[in-house]
């Protein structure tokens, strides 16, 4: 184990979460996305999410993240669960669902996942037109 990732474990980092973070799971900018947002949360971190959509199914996305070990988890497994999913369906995942597929989140960084939760949100409102 190297230093970065005994540091996360000592943080209480999920396997799953460490695995995301380091390999930078869907993080970059999308050429010609359907819709982007970026929203900064009450903590300072930004999340920007990006979409590809066609046909109200969520056929790519990726984020961008200026933030923590936790805002680049949780942009990484939200991007990851959404892809393949209708808008509809996209919009009824929640926080605790996002920490499940993380298998755990530290309770000092549950806002990191509420902030990918409410950008996610607020892109989908945007596509539609509500934002």
């Amino acid at each position: 184990m190297n230093e970065l990732e005994s540091l996360l474990r000592k943080s209480g980092y999920s396997n799953k979460t460490m695995d995301y973070y380091i390999r930078k799971v869907n993080v970059g900018e999308m050429n010609d996305p359907s819709v982007c947002f970026a929203y900064t949360g009450p903590c300072g971190d930004t999340i920007e999410i990006f979409l590809k959509i066609d046909s109200d199914v969520i056929k790519d996305a990726k984020f961008q993240a200026t933030g923590c070990a936790g805002a680049f988890a949780s942009g990484s497994a939200l991007t990851e669960m959404i892809k393949g999913k209708t808008l509809e369906e996209a919009e009824k995942i929640n926080e605790e669902d996002v920490i499940g597929h993380l298998g755990g989140m530290p309770t000092a960084k549950i806002h990191c996942v509420c902030l990918a939760r409410r950008t996610l949100e607020k892109t989908i409102k945007r596509y539609k037109g509500n934002e």
